[in-house]
């Protein structure tokens, strides 16, 4: 049954109702929210195993387990060690000092925003939904949650499991297709997080405009991979391909392209090769291996394929001779190179999003830098290599969301490093300490002393000598 937009905004108003009648929760509170997220996902391991695995056709059971299962324990329990600690007021310096010194107070009071909408994908739909409500949690407030349509069975698994445990005046979640999407990110949350992208991106933002809603975005992009000519590159592609490897590529964190050095081009497409063996000696059949998640998205990625070799690319398909995958049961893309690809090839236009790398060459550090910023700026950049200058070069002179040096997607697995992007990669950060912020009102208060004493009747009417001397100290270089 479709969700109707009265239905949303019924929850919507209950639970801001309930935000004002309650207050800030207290730190016991709030842990106790977030324990009970943790103890969703520990009875409901084997389940969501289960609905992922049905959702994409074939996914890896391992993988669940490490990124939607593990990956949102970890940022649940890291927000339930230190959300004491967060809460704290801030101390701020006074303007000017002297009134310090006389008691006057300056501070930041860390207050729940509310009610917090939230917007989470396909790809890593369980881990999408709870790493960001660690931070929503964590700051106090309430939320409503809008799981991706193209994981159907894993979006009516999280809304069973979060109606054990939590009443809608705390947490809700709605399934539904687009049109409840639309209607969704029309609401007048008191923040929004979207997980997805950037062409959707820009709707959520014109909906949100409309209410003021403030905004976290997190997108994509055409991640790049660097590669230097000291990089160890049995190692720089064994990581790479593990990045790219990782549910069949379908992370927005995914490595989208490679620039290596013009002369180890071959070295690279060796190891690759070779990595990919070692991780998939078989591909069709292989539990280990995920499967893209729907027909239109698998006809899009061949798509790239298909158009890349009639612009002249050669296509490297790392995978047994003897599989042949276009008699298979499953959505499965063997990992592919695209070597010598082209600026008019759609696969280095769009974000790929599949098991297909292109692999570009460069001369110089200072040409493979310019490319990167002459595209939009990224939400990961990855650097492989030795060379500490090369490093600090490329690092400054490159903007990105965030970069591993010398591994791919890390850096999002960092709890205590903010996650996000900049431009179209998105906007925002959360994790951590981070996330805590971006949920919270960071409410400005100025305590004035209790005494008239000299200075402050000074700076009132009628102004004399007194008032001229300290502006003039002001005004001094």
């Amino acid at each position: 049954m479709t969700v109707t937009n009265s239905a949303m905004q019924d929850i919507l108003q209950r639970q801001k109702a309930a935000h004002l009648k309650d207050g800030a929760p207290t730190a016991e509170q709030r842990i106790d929210r977030i324990d009970r997220c943790i103890g969703l996902l520990v009875d409901h391991s084997r389940a969501i195993e289960d609905a992922l695995n049905a959702d994409f056709g074939n996914r890896s059971r391992e993988a669940t387990q490490l990124t939607d299962v593990s990956g949102s324990i970890g940022p649940l329990k890291f927000a339930k060690e230190n959300l004491r600690k967060w809460m704290k007021a801030e101390r701020r310096k006074t303007s000017p000092a002297i009134l310090g010194l006389f008691g006057a107070k300056a501070e930041v009071v860390f207050q729940p925003k509310g009610v917090v909408g939230v917007i989470s994908p396909w790809n890593f739909p369980v881990n999408l939904t709870f790493a960001p409500l660690a931070g929503v949690l964590a700051a106090g407030n309430r939320a409503m949650i809008k799981p991706s349509e193209f994981t159907p069975r894993t979006s009516e698994l999280m809304k069973e499991m979060f109606g054990k445990v939590f009443s809608e005046e705390e947490v809700a979640v709605i399934t539904g297709g687009p049109e409840v999407g639309q209607a969704f990110s029309e609401l007048a949350f008191d923040h929004m997080i979207f997980t997805g992208a950037t062409s959707i991106a820009r709707h959520v933002m014109r909906a949100a405009s409309a209410n003021l809603v403030p905004l976290t975005l997190e997108l994509g992009g055409k991640s790049p991979v660097l590669i230097s000519r000291s990089a160890d590159m049995a190692t720089a592609a064994a990581r790479i391909m593990n990045g790219k490897t990782l549910n069949a590529g379908q992370i927005c964190l995914a490595p989208d392209y490679v620039l290596a050095p013009e002369d180890r081009v071959g070295e690279f497409v060796s190891e690759a090769k070779a990595a990919v063996t070692r991780m998939f000696p078989t591909i069709k059949d292989n539990p280990d291996y995920t499967s893209v998640v729907a027909q239109r998205h698998y006809d899009r990625i061949m798509g790239y394929i298909e158009d890349a070799r009639a612009k002249g690319a050669e296509i490297i398909e790392l995978k047994p001779e003897s599989e042949d995958l276009s008699q298979q049961e499953h959505r499965k893309i063997a990992p592919t190179l695209i070597l010598n690809p082209t600026d008019d090839m759609t696969v280095m236009q769009e974000e790929i999003f599949g098991p297909v790398l292109p692999v570009k060459t460069y001369r110089s550090t200072e040409e493979a830098i310019g490319y990167i910023n002459a595209h939009d700026r990224p939400l990961g950049l990855y650097w492989f290599g030795d060379d500490d200058a090369e490093k600090s070069r490329v690092l400054t002179h490159t903007t990105s969301g965030g970069v591993t040096v010398n591994d791919v997607i890390f850096h999002v697995a960092q709890e205590d490093l903010p996650f996000g992007g900049v431009g179209p990669s998105g906007m925002g950060s959360y994790h951590g300490v981070d996330g805590f912020r971006e949920f919270s009102h960071r409410k400005a208060i100025y305590t004035q002393l209790k005494k008239d004493i000299g200075p402050m009747i000074q700076m009132r009417p009628p102004y004399g000598p007194a008032i001229r001397k300290f502006l003039a100290g002001q005004t001094t270089r």
